[in-house]
């Protein structure tokens, strides 16, 4: 029973896998016919239709590797390099022989080129050499994307080593302004101290100055003084009694007493008048 069971089940399955095989065929079969119709589109520079049965071509059966390639060639023309790419790497990944990846990574490698991405290109022109070596338009193509390769590998060094020596510049020539600052701000806080230091020692001066003109006006008030020294000496020697010789006011207070004297004489003068003349009793012998 249970042998029975297993050849029915494997009956089963292949007539499943039959039945998918020719679902398959029948796809890539619809594909196909798109493909024909686009590519009559295509030779009757009919793009926009073309693009569209290509899509639905691809669309139909991942198996054909013919649609996508097309495709890919009909932007590469146009210059739409990035669509082209994709379509060119759908048509490697579909491929189911050795003659269709060779073309489709051939093409990958020309869309490398055209975007000057050498190292990419030269991976692609490789792999697709792995698929045919015979072919010595890709071999031409991968020793010119070396070469290509070489150059932009020297120019960008060339442009590092330009850059280097340009930062290197632009750092010494920003120390150097930071030390043109530098000592400029030196320069400017010494002339600040030294304004400062000229200030005090004007300010100073003037003070002394000052100072030097009050001594001058005391100096004068002596010198001033001392002229007048001659004169109030004079004055004292003046007022000073000589020797043998009365002070003026020894000679007041003399005529005062004088006076006085002389006023007292005139007093018993006057009185005897009033009193009248004595009389005079001794004998006149």
């Amino acid at each position: 029973m249970k042998k029975i069971a297993f050849i029915i089940i494997l009956i089963g399955g292949l007539i499943q896998a039959q039945e998918v095989d020719k679902e398959k065929e029948k796809s890539l079969k619809i594909a196909n016919n798109y493909t024909w119709e686009a590519n009559k589109d295509l030779s009757e520079s009919n793009f926009v239709n073309a693009e569209a049965n290509y899509r639905r071509a691809i669309s139909k059966s991942v198996e054909n590797s013919i649609a996508p390639y097309n495709l890919g060639n009909a932007y590469y023309e146009n210059e739409t390099y990035s669509e082209a790419f994709g379509r060119f790497k759908q048509a490697g990944e579909n491929a189911t022989n050795k003659k269709d990846k060779h073309m489709a990574y051939h093409n990958m490698g020309n869309v490398f080129m055209k975007n000057k991405e050498y190292q990419k290109a030269v991976d692609a022109y490789k792999e697709s050499l792995r698929n045919d070596p015979t072919d010595e338009e890709t071999r031409y193509n991968l020793a010119l994307a070396k070469e290509m390769l070489k150059k932009q590998q020297d120019e960008q060094q060339q442009n590092d080593q330009n850059k280097d020596d340009q930062n290197q510049e632009d750092q010494k020539d920003q120390q150097d302004q930071n030390q043109d600052k530098k000592e400029g701000d030196q320069n400017e806080d010494n002339k600040g101290d030294q304004e400062e230091e000229n200030q005090g020692d004007n300010k100073e001066e003037g003070d002394k100055g000052e100072e030097q003109k009050e001594d001058n006006k005391e100096g004068e008030g002596d010198d001033e003084e001392k002229n007048d020294e001659p004169y109030k000496a004079e004055e004292q020697k003046q007022q000073q009694p000589r020797p043998n010789q009365l002070s003026p006011q020894q000679v007041k207070n003399l005529l005062e007493a004088m006076q006085n004297e002389e006023k007292k004489v005139q007093e018993k003068i006057d009185a005897q008048k009033v009193k009248g003349a004595k009389i005079q009793n001794e004998k006149d012998w």
